[in-house]
């Protein structure tokens, strides 16, 4: 079994990273968030690691499950939220997006990742929900 530590969480970020910035160079800026969500997801998958697309997230309200989900856009490795936009600038609501689906998810780690952007690394933010090292 593997340790999912920090080093771990550190490790696939990088990866994640290395082929969101692959994806950007080939398309560029200003393309639909669907666009770029497809083809990061096949870049990732050739890249060796699991990664599925449109994960729904229930809503939880009063301890009840109700019949509204949050959509997740990418979950690689069943431990990291990819977060996609396409904008023209990331907002506070889009990094408060995140956090949410991180606390309600119960995962540790998450990437918002905005596409519509001249150098991608202006484009990332890395968010951590808790200890990267604790089980």
């Amino acid at each position: 079994m593997i340790t999912k530590n920090s080093n771990w969480y550190n490790n696939i970020t990088e990866r994640i990273i290395g082929c969101a910035i692959e994806v950007h160079k080939e398309l560029g800026p200003g393309l639909m968030e669907s666009v770029y969500e497809i083809c990061l997801k096949k870049v990732i998958a050739d890249d060796g690691l699991h990664v599925i697309s449109q994960i729904m997230l229930p809503v939880h309200f009063k301890g009840e499950i109700l019949e509204k989900d949050f959509v997740l856009d990418l979950l690689v490795e069943d431990e990291i939220i990819l977060e996609l936009k396409s904008v023209e600038v990331i907002l506070p609501v889009h990094e408060a997006q995140l956090v949410t689906y991180l606390k309600l998810s119960g995962k540790k780690l998450g990437l918002l990742i905005n596409f519509n952007v001249a150098l991608l690394k202006d484009g990332i933010r890395r968010r951590i929900n808790g200890d990267l090292n604790s089980v």
